[in-house]
């Protein structure tokens, strides 16, 4: 029986996950490359309808291989709409993907390109579903939204959450933090790529409608480098735990449609 627990060093890193979770070969794997050439313009896709009160923010946490900031999703406060998507979902939390150098971070591309950085904001269907465990479970369970940073100037809304990073260093720890806006962090156009496929991180599964922004946000090399001085787990030694690299590579697209809402 293996005992290493995954995560993104050589060790236990992307390439070594199918050995705990088989699923990572699977045919519907996030996060891929779309090519903008085979995407299909969808003219039945509308516009998204995010609807996020700032007050249902409540922590911002380090679990080990990135940081969540936290909602409040016992009630239908912050919720997404439209688009893609035939229910409402609830917003459970937003976090990011980032690596070792500036220009190196995504997850996502777009035709062969990556970026400094992707942002996820986290939805889970709860008009169909209990709780965001059973949601995990069901091929429509979550809804992602992701827009890709590129790297640039300091991003105001984005400093209000790496001001406060100091504070959540080693793993588990936790800090307070209410009233954000993740409105604040998306481009002013919502129009987007929508694809099936699954959470990125291990177990991997198959349960996501993502929504992939076709405009970027900006993020600075200070800011980035906020991003990469957490560290993986409880540990005084900075530069043996530091959490450098947190993206999966794109993933085969097998038979599935991208679509666009825009042409």
């Amino acid at each position: 029986m293996t005992s290493w627990k995954w995560g993104y060093e050589e060790h236990n890193g992307p390439e070594h996950w199918h050995e705990l979770f088989p699923l990572a070969y699977g045919e519907r794997q996030s996060p891929i490359d779309i090519q903008t050439k085979n995407v299909k313009y969808d003219p039945d896709l509308g516009p998204l309808k995010p609807a996020y009160d700032p007050t249902s923010a409540t922590v911002i946490l380090n679990f080990g291989h990135s940081f969540n900031v936290e909602f409040d999703d016992s009630d239908p406060v912050s919720v997404l709409s439209g688009g893609p998507l035939s229910e409402s979902y609830r917003l459970k939390q937003v976090h990011f993907h980032w690596g070792l150098t500036d220009d190196c971070g995504s997850e996502h591309t777009v035709d062969g390109v990556q970026y400094a950085s992707e942002l996820h904001m986290v939805h889970w269907n709860a008009e169909k579903y209990s709780d965001f465990v059973e949601a995990v479970s069901q091929p429509d369970g979550l809804a992602v939204i992701s827009c890709l940073l590129e790297l640039g100037e300091d991003n105001s809304a984005l400093q209000q959450i790496t001001d406060v990073l100091d504070s959540i260093k080693n793993k588990g720890e936790e800090a307070v933090f209410t009233d954000f806006d993740p409105m604040s962090l998306l481009p002013e156009s919502l129009d987007y790529w929508t694809y099936l496929g699954s959470i990125t991180v291990p177990p991997l599964l198959e349960c996501v409608i993502w929504i992939v922004l076709k405009d970027r946000i900006s993020i600075s090399p200070e800011q980035l480098a906020k991003f990469r001085s957490l560290h993986h787990s409880e540990c005084e030694d900075d530069n043996s735990c530091l959490m450098l690299s947190t993206f999966r590579p794109p993933q085969p697209l097998w038979n599935r449609e991208v679509r666009a809402s825009f042409k």
